[in-house]
């Protein structure tokens, strides 16, 4: 009797290892393909700023991490889908967003750098941003990192060094909000 417990257990723990995930009301998908590559759900947390709820995070890769480090330094395939939960993310604020994030994510060298793409890819928020949209935010080594809203490519940009300091928003050593980077992670 106790073998078979055992076992419902484990089969459970399987289902539930690999299943999907509710944050905030959110459903955040085991997985999604990329350029033709299927990630899997790395981790996925709520991003606060104060006491208000702004989206769900969800962080996709080739295979599980719990290094954000080691992740932005590799050159493989990675995407971020951010599901917006606040009327308080407008397009204002996740131009800001951005902005504040590169300052923290790079060196004021390497900003300086890369503002042109950072330019451009502000660029790509031009439209009205509700509560329910959601972002993927996806790199594919070769190609760049292409933002889509709501199914819609937005554009790409070439280079892993932008995808480095975009991801670094989330993932670096100075983080939009550290919870949110230990659920990406899975910590």
């Amino acid at each position: 009797m106790k073998k078979l417990l055992l076992i419902a257990v484990a089969a459970l723990g399987t289902y539930t290892a690999s299943a999907q995930m509710t944050v905030e009301g959110v459903t955040v998908e085991k997985s999604l393909t990329v350029d033709g590559k299927e990630l899997i759900l790395n981790g996925a947390g709520l991003r606060e700023k104060f006491v208000f709820d702004l989206y769900v995070g969800g962080l996709y890769t080739t295979a599980k991490t719990t290094n954000g480090a080691a992740l932005l330094s590799s050159d493989q395939p990675m995407a971020i889908t951010l599901d917006i939960v606040s009327k308080l993310v407008t397009q204002e604020n996740m131009v800001e967003a951005i902005t504040e994030g590169f300052e923290d994510s790079v060196s004021s060298a390497e900003r300086k750098k890369l503002q042109p793409k950072i330019d451009k890819f502000i660029g790509f928020f031009n439209e009205e941003i509700v509560n329910g949209n959601e972002f993927q935010i996806s790199y594919v080594p070769g190609k760049g990192t292409m933002a889509h809203k709501n199914g819609k490519l937005l554009g790409t940009i070439e280079g892993k060094d932008f995808a480095t300091g975009l991801f670094g928003i989330w993932l670096g050593n100075k983080p939009a909000d550290k919870d949110l980077k230990k659920g990406m992670l899975g910590l």
